[in-house]
């Protein structure tokens, strides 16, 4: 009887252990497909806003993607998740963005950013070290279907554009980005 018992503990343990690491694998997997889904939406619009960014990316060795939400007044900060596709190997890694900055600055927005790599050393140190960078703030606005702003520039892999999805952002500001290997997602 007692044994019949210990068994029973046993087998229920096993059975809650088993399904709690299937829970987490489901679980991560769920935010992995937010993440890809978001992406695929993310690259739809910067293809909708310049078309020519289709073939650039489709060319290069990977790009990544992020999505981020912000607030600002005086001192604002931003984040947001995104991931970096190896066009060769077809793999995804899942990272993390951060925003921080400070100045006249007033307003809340989504953003959207794309990476277009210039070489596969480049994919491998954004995904290895991740990136940093400063900048200086500008204005502009978007609300609904009216309105809003890209831009594009260079970082020392490639090619970097912004899109503005929604809100309104006014003001300059100093302003830091980081960006990291999310480790609950890869």
């Amino acid at each position: 009887m007692k044994l019949n018992g210990l068994l029973a503990v046993v087998a229920a343990a096993a059975v809650a252990f088993t399904s709690t690491g299937a829970f987490a694998q489901s679980e991560k997997e769920k935010k992995q497909a937010e993440v890809r889904t978001n992406a695929e939406k993310t690259l739809a619009d910067f293809y909708k806003a310049e078309p020519k960014l289709k073939a650039q990316v489709e060319k290069a060795p990977g790009y990544a993607v992020f999505t981020t939400y912000g607030l600002s007044f005086l001192i604002g900060g931003a984040g947001g998740k995104g991931m970096v596709h190896d066009n060769k190997t077809k793999h995804n890694t899942y990272m993390d963005l951060a925003q921080a900055s400070a100045g006249l600055q007033l307003g809340a927005q989504e953003a959207r950013y794309l990476f277009v790599f210039k070489d596969a050393a480049s994919v491998k140190r954004f995904i290895d070290s991740g990136w940093e960078a400063g900048a200086e703030g500008g204005a502009g606005a978007k609300a609904g279907k009216t309105g809003g702003g890209g831009t594009g520039g260079q970082f020392t892999g490639g090619n970097v554009y912004s899109l503005t999805k929604t809100g309104f952002q006014a003001g300059g500001a100093v302003a830091g980005t980081k960006v990291w290997k999310d480790k609950e997602l890869n």
